[in-house]
């Protein structure tokens, strides 16, 4: 049980390290791509990358199971994607990234409120203040541009609390006992049938000019296979394990991933407004996690301890 739990750590942990830097990625396609022509060519890639890995037909149990699949294919991979592409057309990669830190917060009430077994504790809701406070010195410290930005930001809030609504229905999805790999596959296969009508909303005039810059498909080869095959499989399995808040904790590290990101591939240098910044989001990282056990090893150990003594 152990391991299980590590396992779950270890998927979240790679995940937010992957989407720690598509806010960069999705910043770079918006030059020669619209929102919509990004989320459609992203999450083909990973449907799929998906079939090819684990081809195997997947069979619904029940009418109810397949609504779920509908509801998490169309929040956790139109509309959220949808809102926050173009939110990135109307305000700064850093504010996003700010905002989204916002997750664990609205993924707390939500799965609360609804699925009733992850109570909330007041070391979730000071970790959540402490991390903040690091997101926010990060961001400060990283970049001059930080300002509102009304619309933009708002869809990211509206984006945000679609990705909690997202990570409890994933959970009710885990439970029911399908494979992770057909499960996603299924999400990614409604997601992608809902943007279906917002191709003709919405500008999608693909062209084959964008796809001759090595750095547009390098890009989008990032984002398909890894932000969304992989990332959603991972983070997916992580769910399954911790529960949606456990695992939502680790979004706080995304402004962390951002940072050192810079620092090795751009060379930019590490701020003590940044390196303070990080200490404290991942400070409220640990302090936002269920800590119970450790008393309860505590008390186990001094009760061992006083067996000992009175024998």
């Amino acid at each position: 049980m152990e391991n299980k739990h590590t396992n779950g750590h270890i998927f979240a942990f790679i995940t937010i390290l992957i989407w720690g830097t598509t806010f960069i990625s999705t910043k770079i396609l918006l030059i020669d791509f619209t929102p919509i022509e990004i989320l459609f060519y992203r999450f083909v890639m990973g449907f799929v990358a998906l079939l090819i890995v684990y081809p195997y037909r997947m069979k619904v149990l029940d009418k109810k199971h397949e609504i779920l699949f509908v509801a998490a294919g169309f929040c956790g991979i139109t509309l959220y994607y949808l809102l926050e592409n173009i939110a990135l057309t109307y305000t700064f990669a850093s504010n996003v990234g700010v905002i989204s830190s916002l997750a664990p917060f609205f993924i707390a009430i939500i799965a609360f409120v609804i699925l009733k077994e992850e109570p909330l504790k007041m070391n979730f809701f000071f970790g959540f203040v402490v991390a903040m406070t690091g997101v926010f010195l990060i961001s400060f410290s990283t970049t001059s541009n930080f300002q509102i930005n009304p619309l933009g930001d708002i869809l990211t809030v509206i984006a945000t609390i679609v990705w909690a609504i997202y990570s409890v229905i994933t959970r009710k999805i885990s439970n029911l006992g399908y494979n992770t790999f057909q499960a996603t596959r299924k999400m990614f296969f409604y997601g992608l049938l809902f943007m279906i009508p917002c191709l003709f909303i919405f500008e999608f005039n693909p062209t084959l000019e964008p796809f001759t810059k090595p750095v547009n498909i390098f890009n989008l080869l990032f984002l398909g296979l890894g932000a969304s095959a992989l990332c959603f499989v991972t983070w997916n399995s992580a769910v399954k394990i911790l529960g949606p808040t456990k695992t939502s904790i680790y979004i706080y590290m995304v402004p962390v991933i951002t940072v050192v990101t810079s620092m090795i591939v751009l060379h930019e240098r590490l701020t003590w407004l940044a390196a303070i910044g990080i200490v404290l989001t991942l400070s409220g990282l640990v302090l936002s996690e269920d800590r119970g056990f450790l008393r309860k090893r505590f008390s186990k150990t001094n009760k061992k301890s006083e067996h000992i003594q009175n024998y």
